[in-house]
């Protein structure tokens, strides 16, 4: 939307600059893009949000500039002539839909001289960029930009019979537009016919058949409003787009109807010598709106401001809204008719602040109260989520429907009953799903298939089991990782297989997530490793054997699957956070590397350590696996961090000495181990 500055000082005694009026606008949300000087004048392109067609014109412009910088802003209230002129047959208006044209108004002007414009009104529609035609074209134009409804004038003596019938379009009716072009109509498209054939396309753009032209001497001039969603369809249809179609697709004023009409009138006689000989108009010309109640308390809780009553009611008259007072700080308040967007009081708080100023708003902090109790399933699942994509892995989402085939390829042991579809769209939607992982494998090999070098996913939903009479349903999360995964090292790029070890790192770090502290992992041979919570069974991790992948496609990639019965985790978890202050002394830290043998877990190890080192032992965990030449078959190399420290002093060697050797002697003796 484009405006200049000299057109909008018709409107308003502006004192301010070009560019600081911008910058108000800007800020009073009319966002000024650019601002040119061109022919003696200033133009301002403004971007107009959808919600606000009051402003696709020049008196809106005006109306909001009034508001923000408390000028006054100059009546627009042309008068009706009247007309002495007798034996005039008027005009027939019929519209056989009123849900597709509520209002139109025809206005008969006869003896007018068709002519080019004056320069003053050809300037201005070229600032504009509005091309000139002739004076009654410009006409319309100029009030269209200037008040901001649509007018369209035909030559009533091309009009057969002088009748006017807003209807749709007939099947195979065709008319040729103003650009020349032919156009085949359908009933989905709103017209203005007279008796014979079709003479405008509704709201868009008028007919070659009726056009005005230098032979004119006696024009219809049409001001209507029509049904905004039937003009927008018919525009994107029809692939035409006009400034009338711009603002009737975004809602036209019913107040604006009338004006615009008077206004045109006024300058036809004025520019064309038109003598008025006649107005008529169907339909309803005034909006109905609702009363707001709007209270002072209210719009400064919502700004966190100390604006006063006085203040809230003249920024709400300047924008020409009507206010009653009900009560001291409470009003009554109508939005004029070109507001349709005015539909609550949240709406006329929006208006009062960015009138009044959000600079002037003082700047506080909101007062946050952060809920730290985080009981409810969907809030943990959620924070699983968050932490698993913490750890790298992307959320993946599979359909809750597999076959039979895919459940069989993928190695996963299906439950005793699976719940099978009666009438299965396809072979593919067999069964409900009985586990999250063999979708997640299908995720895998698509990726691979791509040329991914890994890929690591999970998933969190439901999976079922029983029968088709009486299924069952649990929550459940899968993880799937496959390929090896680039890491950058000082020693350059390594890439890094993901095994068991990667997968059980990920379920120790949701563990401790969500406070859960006795969780055990168990092998079970074969690649399966069983996990259990408070020595419940909850889960498993597996490394899928090679006839599973082959069968699956996947070669030459290792996958390594969990799934955790949520239902039966979440029981456990323990959010409660105890806080304790920094440390005043400082640690001394112990490495213990040794040769272990695979078969003995490492956590029972490390809780040897741990109640050995009793109180000094602040913690101990594992820095460090090896499995090379240096290692013999069967055995690992391990380096296990002892971390000691005192509360009330800065330990010495004397002190650490005995404690960590026996911590050695421990482990030699009850696991077997051969320190390095």
């Amino acid at each position: 939307m484009k405006v200049t500055y000299n057109w909008l000082k018709d409107f308003l005694n502006i004192k301010i600059s070009p560019k600081s009026l911008a910058e108000k606008l800007t800020m009073a949300g009319l966002e000024v893009v650019s601002l040119e000087e061109a022919g003696g004048d200033f133009v301002f392109e403004i971007e107009i949000t959808s919600n606000r067609p009051d402003w696709l014109s020049i008196l809106g412009v005006a109306r909001e500039i009034s508001a923000v910088t408390g000028t006054k802003l100059k009546a627009v209230n042309p008068k009706e002539p009247k007309i002495k002129v007798k034996g005039i047959k008027p005009v027939n208006i019929s519209v056989q839909d009123k849900k597709d044209c509520s209002f139109y108004s025809a206005r008969v002007i006869r003896d007018v001289k068709i002519g080019p414009s004056p320069q003053w009104l050809k300037e201005r529609l070229e600032l504009l960029g509005c091309r000139s035609v002739n004076n009654i074209v410009d006409i319309t134009n100029y009030v269209l930009f200037e008040l901001g409804h649509p007018l369209h004038a035909f030559d009533l003596d091309l009009l057969n019979q002088e009748t006017i019938v807003v209807r749709r379009a007939k099947p195979g009716e065709k008319i040729t537009t103003l650009d020349d072009q032919q156009r085949l109509l359908g009933p989905e498209t709103l017209v203005i016919a007279d008796n014979e054939k079709p003479q405008a396309i509704a709201g868009i753009m008028g007919g070659k058949a009726s056009e005005v032209t230098a032979r004119t001497r006696n024009i219809l001039l049409e001001s209507a409003v029509f049904n905004p969603v039937l003009i927008r369809r018919t525009r994107q249809k029809s692939g035409l787009q006009s400034e009338s179609a711009y603002r009737f697709e975004r809602g036209v004023n019913l107040e604006t109807a009338k004006l615009a009409s008077l206004a045109a009138q006024g300058l036809i006689c004025k520019l064309a010598s038109g003598k008025p000989c006649g107005y008529k108009s169907i339909g309803i010309a005034r909006s109905t709106d609702p009363s707001i109640k709007l209270e002072t308390a209210y719009v400064n809780r919502i700004l966190g401001s100390t604006i006063s009553a006085p203040k809230i009611r003249q920024i709400l008259k300047a924008l020409d809204f009507c206010l009653k007072a009900q009560r001291k700080g409470a009003f009554l308040v109508k939005a004029p008719g070109f507001r349709q967007d005015i539909k609550s009081a949240i709406d006329l708080v929006e208006e009062i602040g960015r009138i009044y100023g959000y600079p002037e708003i003082p700047q506080t902090l909101p007062a946050i109260k952060p809920n730290l109790n985080i009981c409810g399933q969907r809030d943990i699942v959620s924070r699983l989520k968050n932490a698993l994509v913490g750890l790298g892995l992307q959320e993946a989402i599979t359909y809750s429907l597999i076959d039979r085939e895919l459940l069989a390829r993928s190695g996963i042991k299906p439950p005793a009953q699976l719940v099978e579809i009666l009438n299965p769209l396809s072979r593919e939607q067999e069964v409900l799903r009985p586990s999250l992982l063999p979708g997640l494998i299908r995720c895998l090999a698509y990726n691979l298939d791509r040329q991914q070098e890994y890929a690591s996913v999970f998933e969190i939903a439901n999976v079922f089991s029983g029968s088709a009479g009486s299924p069952e349903e649990r929550l459940s999360l899968g993880i799937a990782l496959c390929g090896s995964r680039p890491i950058l090292t000082k020693q350059g790029l390594v890439r890094d297989e993901f095994i068991l070890l990667h997968l059980k790192g990920i379920l120790e770090r949701l563990f401790n997530n969500l406070g859960i502290r006795e969780y055990d992992f168990s092998s079970q041979g074969s690649g399966l490793v069983n996990v259990a919570i408070k020595q419940q069974e909850t889960g498993f991790m597996l490394d899928l054997n090679k006839q599973s992948l082959d069968a699956l496609g996947i070669k030459n990639k290792r996958v390594i699957l969990a799934e955790i019965n949520l239902e039966k985790m979440l029981s456990h978890i323990n959010l409660d956070k105890k806080f304790f202050s920094i440390p005043r002394y400082p640690a001394v830290t112990r490495d213990i590397s040794f040769i272990i043998k695979d078969d003995i877990p490492v956590q029972g190890l490390l809780a040897a350590i741990e109640a050995k080192g009793l109180p000094l032992l602040h913690s101990a965990k594992i820095v460090d696996y090896y499995q090379g030449k240096q290692i013999p078959p069967g055995f690992r190399g391990l380096t296990v961090s002892c971390v000691y420290r005192a509360n009330d002093r800065t330990l010495t060697e004397s002190e650490l000495a005995p404690l960590h050797n026996s911590i050695c002697s421990l482990l030699e003796e009850r696991f077997g181990i051969k320190l390095r």
